[in-house]
């Protein structure tokens, strides 16, 4: 229900950055079943790299479930792949609910029955489900990983309602269901299931504590996460990122795809995945890292021509519109032209602002302290979104971390938009956090 209102909403997401090796592990002190059990989780994924979601066992023999090179879905246990899923899961914008229910005694592909967004899957490029087998390690007294396997592998992305089920192979409909309205599949309150032995619920709500078993159980041990990467972008309200399949290859981003980077001399940008057009308000944030050579605000496209400015941000581009440039200069575009305003110099820490309101017009603020606000508004006919661009001229990195109301940096105060959405440093001033459910109730 991330464009639905009503029903259970999910409050909480973590977020799994694959270059600080962010996992959760476990290792239970006795067998539970290896025969009948089932995975359901929530996942975002912020990169297109192979990583693993779940896994179990040793360096000498493991099982895992994994989003592969492919970017399709892979059950290996221990010795011989089960199955490779035929689709893709490819979208670095949505959420995909994946559900693996396991059952030795069952015939032929029940054995092992997989479900994505509540549909169960048929096309698999490799698919032994009818011979699966005893898994040796899933739910057995060795380590137990969400995030990675033994090796490595790890997950780049968002996870939300987490369930490891011992004992049981349940089917979607246990944890979600399509909603009446709209055909959506949505999330359901999954804490009447039974969990088994060594089953656990990680719903990421207490962030002194991500790995608390929300079942009751043992908690699961926190290895490179913290406070922080408890999200707000869930399954039931997607919040806007960068895009990167429209990043540029110079620039890498991180955290989530909140964060942007380059050490390369060149302006490489990254866009938003979720854009406005004249009417709707929007309020972001993003916090320098660096001081040089960072541009920040809104890019356009319209009438079924897209500027370069998306994934280039390169200055002289109509479609580069609304953009302060924090280099020493402190200057501010417009219409690929600089508008001869110039405005206090950015410091690293500082937190930038944007906000857009109904009427159109654009105002910039530098630690909530307005430093312009345009003349000209937002054109009708064009959808504008967020970019954060990033110039590594004279060497260096530099880097932004954004804040679209899903912040992956800590902040000293909590202010959320008129809805209660978001999770922003100052405050919004009345405009709205982009994200799935504003657009549904606003257009």
């Amino acid at each position: 229900n991330s464009a639905v209102s009503g029903g259970f909403d999910v409050a909480n997401s973590c977020m799994f950055n694959s270059p600080d090796s962010a996992s959760f592990s476990k290792t239970p002190s006795g067998a539970g079943s290896n025969t009948v059990w089932t995975v359901s989780m929530w996942v975002k994924r912020a990169s297109l790299a192979a990583g693993k979601i779940h896994a179990a066992g040793t360096s000498s023999t493991y099982e895992f479930l994994f989003d592969d090179s492919g970017f399709g879905l892979t059950l290996y246990n221990g010795a011989a792949t089960v199955f490779v899923t035929s689709r893709a899961l490819r979208d670095v914008s949505a959420w995909y609910h994946i559900v693996l229910a396991y059952n030795t005694g069952a015939s032929g592909t029940d054995k092992c029955k997989l479900f994505i967004n509540g549909v169960q899957e048929t096309s698999f490029s490799t698919d032994n489900r009818s011979s699966a087998g005893t898994m040796n390690h899933i739910n057995q007294a060795v380590v137990q990983y969400v995030g990675r396997t033994h090796g490595g592998g790890y997950f780049d992305g968002y996870m939300a309602e987490v369930c490891i089920i011992d004992g049981t192979q349940y089917a979607a409909s246990d944890f979600g269901k399509f909603d009446e309205d709209s055909g959506i599949w949505k999330p359901i309150d999954v804490s009447g299931l039974t969990f088994g032995t060594n089953g656990f619920y990680l719903d990421f709500e207490d962030s002194a504590n991500l790995g608390n078993d929300a079942n009751g159980g043992t908690d699961l041990t926190e290895n490179n996460l913290a406070a922080t990467d408890q999200g707000t972008d869930t399954c039931t309200n997607n919040f806007v990122t960068l895009n990167r399949l429209d990043t540029h290859a110079s620039a890498t981003l991180s955290q989530g795809n909140t964060g942007i980077a380059t050490t390369a001399s060149g302006w490489y940008g990254g866009s938003g995945t979720m854009g406005i057009t004249l009417g709707q308000s929007l309020y972001f944030e993003a916090k320098a890292i660096s001081t040089a050579r960072l541009y920040f605000g809104l890019s356009r496209i319209g009438q079924g021509v897209r500027g370069t400015a998306l994934n280039n941000a390169a200055e002289g581009d109509a479609n580069f519109d609304y953009m302060w440039r924090t280099t020493s200069a402190n200057s501010v575009w417009y219409g690929g032209s600089d508008q001869s305003i110039t405005i206090a110099a950015t410091s690293a820490n500082d937190i930038c602002a944007c906000r857009v309101n109904t009427d159109g017009q654009v105002i910039f603020y530098k630690n909530d302290a307005v430093v312009v606000t345009y003349s000209t508004t937002l054109v009708a006919g064009y959808t504008y979104f967020p970019i954060l661009s990033v110039n590594a001229y004279g060497g260096g990195t530099e880097s932004w971390l954004g804040n679209f109301g899903n912040p992956s940096y800590a902040i000293t105060s909590s202010n959320t938009d008129p809805d209660g959405y978001g999770d922003f440093e100052f405050s919004t001033k009345s405009a709205y956090a982009l994200n799935t459910k504003n657009l549904a109730e606003y257009g």
